[in-house]
């Protein structure tokens, strides 16, 4: 992850902490050690000061193998940590500068893993990371941790507590009407409406012997005021800005009243909104106009994928922004798989997999981990900037932005680059903050595209292809991948 023959260039940040530990193995550490392991993996450096100007700086440990004795020992203690999620390999010690340091390389904790906590108790001793420090998690984000660990997705969940007039069968009947369009003659087809939401899971047996929701029936189609029995959190919310410094021109909230608010209708609402502008090329198929392409594809695959991955326990609701240019998605929860597995496909692990397969039924998603690569792909092929996945923390959300605009086209061979003059110190040192910004950014990210970077640093694509061709050459990053699916990462 780190090239620490370059450890000046470095800073600490969101997956690297610096510890100078001359004094033997920090007590801090452990609390780095959870914080890696619950947000995004990190590093951690023992033997390494961090100086007045952010600056990191190797100090030589004078017995590292008996700080990492002491360090494997604690973290095989049940007692101490909750989970050892690291290989032989994750602790290294490096010479650097003429001084050994010790180097941690914490992964980011399977979810059946998290919450990763210390001193036995997961409601005191949860950390993350938060910039260069960690934080206590808060009894909400340890509950959603536990909540992600389960086996069964949080949809599985019978609600004993409710009764089947809990659910709007006016969308029930749509959903199934639908269902005919997309699957006619489905064995289901005829069922009284009791036993299609049976088998669709809508609903279960009770222990009395009765019919009741499920957590999945009750969010794809009950009322708004029955779903935040439930889910105290529960808010979908859509809204159409033209311009930035208008607030919305159009909006669709779960809480309006004057519509069911559940899940099913809002993602019909919603399309309709998403795709109303998309250009539509006439096509006749078996005598039939076709208005349907790659992008309303696209539009429809995002929009399920965060429906059906939301926590719906979480705070702050799921918001759609559709701005002018770009729409942005965005939903409580953490990925439950890591984002580079989840963009290069076949990676699936949904968080309500009892609302995929209502979905799947009206040829709405993909089950196979192929949807996230899909609209890359599309978006590429319209020769619109790459998407931006993001994950936040504290509370956690995960974001999707679709930009709505094309790629600045490449600069042609021929073309003149902009001169820099290396004595110019003012120039010089803008350089050394821009180049430290990268590194600082794929330190978080992992691995990022150009058009990231280029948002990043504000500056024209010319500036920022000089920028990481130069650090390519001094092997401070690595460029994957052909031109248009080109990502940038640390070399390791």
């Amino acid at each position: 992850m780190l090239d620490l023959h370059h450890l000046g260039k470095y800073r600490e940040n969101n997956r690297i902490e610096a510890k100078k530990a001359l004094g033997g193995l920090p007590k801090s550490i452990w609390e780095t050690y959870s914080a890696f392991a619950n947000t995004l993996g990190g590093v951690i450096l023992l033997g390494v000061e961090e100086l007045a100007d952010k600056s990191l700086h190797p100090v030589n440990l004078p017995d590292p193998e008996g700080m990492i004795k002491e360090f494997w020992d604690t973290v095989n203690n049940l007692n101490k940590v909750s989970a050892n999620i690291l290989s032989d390999a994750s602790v290294q010690i490096e010479v650097v500068e003429g001084n050994r340091i010790i180097a941690i390389t914490v992964p980011r904790a399977q979810r059946y893993d998290r919450p990763v906590f210390i001193e036995g108790n997961p409601l005191r001793g949860t950390y993350r990371r938060n910039g260069e420090g960690d934080y206590r998690c808060t009894r909400e984000e340890v509950q959603a941790m536990i909540r992600d660990a389960s086996v069964k997705t949080q949809d599985m969940t019978l609600l004993e507590s409710m009764e089947l007039d809990a659910l709007d069968y006016d969308s029930i009947h749509r959903y199934r009407n639908r269902m005919k369009t997309h699957r006619p003659g489905h064995v289901w087809e005829e069922l009284e409406d009791g036993d299609f939401l049976y088998k669709l899971g809508a609903v279960g047996r009770g222990e009395d012997g009765q019919l009741h929701p499920t957590a999945a029936g009750l969010l794809m189609f009950g009322f708004e005021y029955e779903i935040v029995k439930e889910y105290p959190h529960y808010f979908l919310d859509y809204r159409e800005q033209t311009e930035a410094d208008t607030r919305w021109v159009d909006r669709i909230v779960s809480t309006s009243g004057d519509w069911s608010g559940n899940v099913y209708d809002f993602y019909f609402r919603v399309y309709q909104r998403l795709t109303q502008d998309i250009k539509v090329p006439f096509k006749m198929e078996k005598g039939e106009r076709i208005d349907d392409t790659p992008v309303h594809g696209a539009l429809r695959e995002a929009l399920a994928n965060c429906l059906v991955n939301a926590d719906y326990y979480g705070s702050r609701g799921l918001v759609i922004i559709k701005g002018r240019d770009a729409i942005t998605i965005s939903n409580p929860g953490g990925f439950r798989i890591d984002i580079q597995d989840a963009i290069s496909g076949g990676v699936s692990d949904p968080r309500n997999a009892a609302l995929i397969k209502m979905f799947n039924l009206i040829n709405i998603g993909e089950r196979a981990g192929s949807g996230i690569p899909n609209i890359y792909r599309i978006w590429q092929s319209q020769g619109w900037k790459a998407p931006v996945i993001e994950e936040s923390f504290d509370p956690e959300r995960i974001s999707l932005v679709l930009p709505l605009r094309a790629e600045e086209p490449a600069m042609k061979t021929g073309d003149k680059k902009p001169v820099i003059k290396t004595g110019d110190k003012k120039v010089t040192a803008k350089t050394a903050v821009q180049r430290g910004a990268i590194l600082d950014y794929l330190t978080v990210h992992v691995t990022a595209p150009s058009s990231e970077l280029e948002a990043l640093l504000g500056v024209k694509g010319s500036r920022l292809r000089e920028l990481l061709g130069s650090m390519v050459k001094e092997e401070l990053i690595v460029a994957e991948g052909g031109n248009k699916n080109r990502r940038y990462r640390l070399k390791s």
